[in-house]
């Protein structure tokens, strides 16, 4: 499951390379980064843990900010593809679909309602919260595409139906990843017995 090409390799940390990723299928060695574009957020840099206030442990959990830098000229449309690489299956878990972005630099805000989303792994076109159990990590990588032509998908399409979509089209791909170890959630209340009346 960690057969990816070397220049997708070397933009992810060892336990993120899961040959499944969209970005493997989509993107190549001339598409990644082309002409300095980059995904970054300004809530945590690459490859630093994802705040609980992003996952299922934290109540009034949203998706983390996103920015990122100009597509190459004669880009129309930037899609969001965001996925769990320390998924066991063929394909990993997906956790955010977006498309309707336009081909300019731009950001989404914490918790912004993206204008498409598509189906997550739960089949919910939202975030899907990470909620890996305690002590173990899952790696979340954000990939971000630019198109040469607008999307007609409608919202709440499939991950497979957005990738067809797009295949053939890219100009432009950027990557970021973000761990995240499962930890007790924050609304677990241990009352004290003796205080109980």
């Amino acid at each position: 499951m960690t057969d990816l090409p070397d220049w997708l390799s070397a933009k992810l940390p060892p336990a993120a390379r899961h040959s499944g990723l969209a970005i493997a299928e989509l993107g190549d060695a001339r598409s990644i980064g082309r002409g300095g574009f980059a995904l970054t957020s300004p809530a945590f840099d690459a490859g630093e843990e994802l705040d609980p206030c992003f996952t299922a442990k934290e109540e009034d959990a949203v998706a983390p900010p996103l920015e990122w830098s100009a597509p190459p000229p004669g880009s129309q449309e930037l899609v969001l593809i965001v996925e769990d690489a320390a998924s066991d299956s063929e394909k990993p878990q997906c956790h955010w679909l977006v498309w309707g972005l336009a081909g300019q630099r731009g950001k989404l805000l914490e918790g912004e309602v993206p204008p498409r989303s598509g189906k997550n792994a739960q089949g919910n076109s939202e975030w899907l919260l990470p909620d890996p159990p305690v002590g173990e990590t899952r790696h979340y990588v954000f990939q971000l595409f630019a198109t040469d032509l607008p999307l007609t998908l409608m919202p709440g399409a499939s991950r497979e139906d957005l990738i067809a979509s797009i295949k053939g089209s890219i100009t432009a791909c950027a990557v970021l990843t973000a761990p995240f170890t499962g930890i007790e959630a924050d609304d677990e209340v241990v009352w004290d017995e003796e205080e109980t009346d």
